[in-house]
């Protein structure tokens, strides 16, 4: 092989990357929270399940996130970690991303935390259909 054409190869395979890249994270800016409703809850199956059912509607070593009794305003008197106020899903989004999962708190990354926030929302009713689920968004979400 020529030094010529291995360098068009080189180029055209940097380009080809770059253009991937670009690619996929146009993707991800493009997702809405149906597509990361469907991601939280396999990333909720994973890390979450165990703890809080495997439909979020709660066990003994957790509460419900799904349901009549998910995410009220105020902390049951019983709760073991959460001390704070429930108001907007942004509230409900620091929580989590700072106490949960419970063996492992902060351990996954922003995305996750909002991926599976969205899964939660969806599952009790909330429509995430027309945008991305993030810090801005969540915190327009009343809860209480």
């Amino acid at each position: 092989m020529t030094h010529r054409r291995s360098t068009i190869l080189a180029a055209t395979f940097t380009a080809a990357v770059a253009l991937a890249g670009w690619a996929t994270s146009s993707r991800a800016a493009d997702s809405n929270g149906n597509d990361q409703a469907a991601e939280g809850g396999k990333l909720y199956a994973k890390h979450c399940a165990k703890c809080h059912g495997a439909g979020g509607e709660g066990t003994k070593k957790a509460p419900a996130v799904v349901g009549k009794a998910a995410l009220p305003l105020d902390a049951p008197a019983t709760a073991k970690v959460r001390k704070s106020q429930f108001h907007t899903a942004q509230d409900v989004a620091e929580f989590v991303a700072t106490k949960m999962p419970a063996n492992k708190p902060g351990s996954l990354t922003v995305d996750e935390y909002y991926q599976i926030l969205a899964f939660d929302l969806k599952a009790n009713g909330v429509d995430v259909s027309a945008k991305k689920i993030d810090p801005k968004s969540a915190a327009e979400i009343k809860l209480h």
